[in-house]
């Protein structure tokens, strides 16, 4: 029998995101830890409050690979969060490079400006790539994220690496941990928390632990957990 690779064999960092169901705009996450990729996994904290995109979860594109099918595949402008592993590459955030913040982060951290855009047009060459506008000799998409927005929801954020590498255009662009406009308001298909709970998880996030967020809903995480070798379950009230 063909021994199954966990798409987290690599990771010591893990925040495991669980919704009730597929049409969830709400769900717990919860961080775990481990000493090595041969270790057990241990929390972190205790449970958080986060939301969800607007249309719930979809299968995503990430470390996970073919999924089953019966499910949705995420596509640009569905309203939903991707369900699967992804690598959390990067941290963004409204604070100075010089900030303490930015000083001590553990993974590449870029600084909010207004030149700082998320390109979520599939046309676009830079599909799914946050670029800096005016070092580009052109612009070539007719949509964005702006990165520097007006209110906080970009004050602090982590790069969750949904499509990622050679993007699949349509397949989904710009996907974040970042702050919640308020508590159970739905996002367009990131996942969104208080501020004060997204500040202590981009703290803890360490790139030489290789962070994967794994979201799902529960009963795909039950039926996955195992062959992934991940820590049970334990919803909380």
């Amino acid at each position: 029998m063909q021994r199954v690779v966990s798409p987290c064999a690599a990771a010591c960092q893990l925040i495991l995101v669980i919704a009730p169901d597929w049409a969830s705009t709400t769900a717990q996450l919860q961080r775990y830890t481990r000493a090595s990729p041969d270790a057990d996994w241990w929390p972190v904290g205790g449970p958080i409050k986060v939301s969800l995109g607007r249309s719930g979860l979809a299968w995503g594109v990430g470390l996970h690979g073919a999924v089953s099918a019966g499910r949705p595949a995420k596509r640009e402008g569905d309203g939903c969060a991707p369900a699967g592993v992804f690598l959390i590459s990067s941290l963004f955030g409204y604070a100075d490079q010089r900030s303490q913040f930015a000083l001590n982060a553990r993974l590449p951290y870029q600084v909010a400006t207004p030149d700082l855009k998320c390109i979520d047009d599939p046309a676009s060459c830079h599909y799914n790539q946050i670029v800096e506008q005016n070092r580009l000799p052109e612009i070539d998409w007719q949509s964005h994220e702006d990165m520097l927005r007006a209110d906080q929801r970009y004050a602090l954020g982590a790069v969750v690496a949904h499509n990622a590498g050679q993007s699949v255009p349509g397949a989904g662009s710009c996907i974040f941990l970042h702050v919640w406009e308020c508590e159970g308001a739905p996002t367009a298909g990131c996942t969104a928390m208080a501020l004060a709970d997204m500040s202590e998880i981009a703290t803890w996030l360490d790139g030489r632990a290789s962070p994967v967020l794994v979201q799902l809903p529960l009963v795909e995480y039950e039926r996955l957990r195992e062959a992934w070798g991940l820590p049970a379950f334990v919803a909380q009230g």
